[in-house]
């Protein structure tokens, strides 16, 4: 059934994908914003072990991310195909089913994670008062993950909705607390890493509110919980979000491999792929946010059983993930000095960062094919597909290229060794995603 107040069902795709995508670009970006000024402030203080005690905390960080964006992609394919089939009452009964069962899961993340602390830090690589530091970060930092939950649930809810501005603005507005508070916090009060890890669930807490405004004062997308409609939501919720917290975990995984090999050569060496990690997602943030961006796009007129449009949304993201790629490589290749300068990096560090913007960061190219691959199989029921791709990248791939390209070639080795394995699964995840879909047409036709 067509519904002809879903948003997505009329007008140009492209101009869908690129409203959704550098809507959810700003926002996600935005949101690691507070990571980035973190890292930023925090290397002010000259001490490379509070950095690199920094990047093993992003690791564990890195994890719960990766569950909400699970549960974010889950929301996204529930409720904008309710909306796409014209049941707005039963969009409203997903929605506040999603919320619940997302902030009820981590919450049980942040309990395992405090309690098991020790040795998930301890399993990351860092050793001696670098640990000390990483397990405080996360004793006053991760308590907060319910509220990050509320957040990102309620971004992909407005999105399902087409509304992407407020979407944008609930994770914007993190980035926004953390430019105002991480100086006062790290630097004029001198809390140091306390104020960073302090300043991370102040951010949350302003973006929950947006949130739950946002999705119940003006788009009234909520309905009144009970027992009744979490049954209900609940297996249609696991058959999404299950495979699709499997699919985010892989890159957990991936950094927990790519932190623990780089390791070995030191904290400067930790320090620099710090400083990419929070890099690649800033510059990259339009790859990452596809994804979940276009999910509401591909979820709605799948629901309308529109197949054409959904070949041309699928089409018209992977253009926008080429474009959008060269032009951020291009910016963190011409900028490589300079951001070495920024945050202070000892020699290792500063190849680290070399070996990523000059030539590494290219391999976004394919992780975006795969990532607009998954939005695909995500939000047209396949979901368990997107896990099988992402887990081939690494769990397969990346582990013993980043291995062999360590030996070859030292701390800068990893990070080829990384971008090597996007490269192995990025064009046949396009290809086959693309087959998936042209499929789903000649069934009907």
């Amino acid at each position: 059934m067509s519904n002809n107040s879903a948003r997505f069902l009329h007008g140009s795709t492209m101009s869908h994908v690129f409203r959704m995508t550098v809507t959810g670009m700003l926002g996600l970006t935005f949101m690691f914003v507070v990571d980035l000024a973190n890292l930023f402030w925090v290397s002010r203080l000259g001490d490379e072990q509070l950095v690199a005690a920094l990047g093993f905390a992003w690791n564990v960080q890195f994890f719960t991310i990766g569950v909400g964006i699970g549960i974010m992609i889950a929301a996204t394919a529930l409720v904008s195909k309710a909306i796409g089939q014209g049941k707005r009452d039963q969009a409203r009964k997903f929605a506040i089913g999603c919320m619940i069962l997302g902030v009820g899961i981590q919450l049980t993340s942040a309990v395992l994670i405090v309690i098991f602390r020790t040795k998930i830090v301890e399993f990351t690589g860092a050793t001696g008062q670098t640990a000390i530091l990483t397990e405080r970060f996360l004793l006053i930092s991760i308590p907060t993950l319910p509220l990050m939950a509320l957040g990102m649930i309620g971004s992909a809810i407005l999105r399902s909705e087409g509304d992407a501005y407020r979407a944008m603005f609930i994770t914007m507005s993190a980035g926004l607390v953390a430019l105002v508070a991480d100086p006062i916090l790290i630097i004029y009060l001198e809390l140091g890493l306390d104020g960073a890890a302090i300043n991370t669930g102040l951010s949350r807490l302003v973006s929950t509110f947006i949130a739950l405004y946002s999705v119940i004062k003006v788009h009234d997308l909520l309905e009144w919980p009970s027992v009744s409609i979490l049954r209900r939501t609940l297996i249609p919720f696991i058959l999404v979000a299950v495979p699709a917290i499997l699919t985010q975990l892989s890159g957990p995984f991936a950094s927990f491999v790519i932190t623990r090999t780089i390791s070995e050569f030191g904290d400067s060496a930790v320090a620099g792929l710090s400083v990419v990690n929070r890099l690649s997602v800033v510059a990259f943030g339009g790859i990452f946010s596809l994804s979940a961006a276009i999910g509401g796009i591909f979820g709605q007129n799948f629901g309308a059983r529109m197949f054409d449009r959904v070949l041309s949304t699928y089409w018209n993201s992977i253009i926008f993930c080429i474009l959008y790629t060269m032009i951020a490589w291009l910016i963190l290749a011409v900028s490589t000095d300079w951001i070495i300068q920024t945050f202070l990096l000892g020699d290792i560090g500063s190849d680290v960062v070399r070996s990523f913007n000059y030539l590494a960061a290219g391999g976004f190219l394919f992780s975006g094919m795969m990532f607009v691959a998954s939005a695909t199989f995500n939000n047209m029921g396949k979901p368990i597909y997107s896990t099988v791709i992402t887990w081939l990248r690494d769990g397969v791939f990346m582990l013993p290229a980043v291995l062999i390209g360590a030996k070859m070639f030292g701390a800068t080795g990893v990070i080829y060794g990384n971008a090597f394995a996007a490269a192995i699964i990025g064009l046949p995840s396009l290809l086959f995603a693309w087959v998936f879909i042209k499929n789903l047409k000649s069934d009907i036709t």
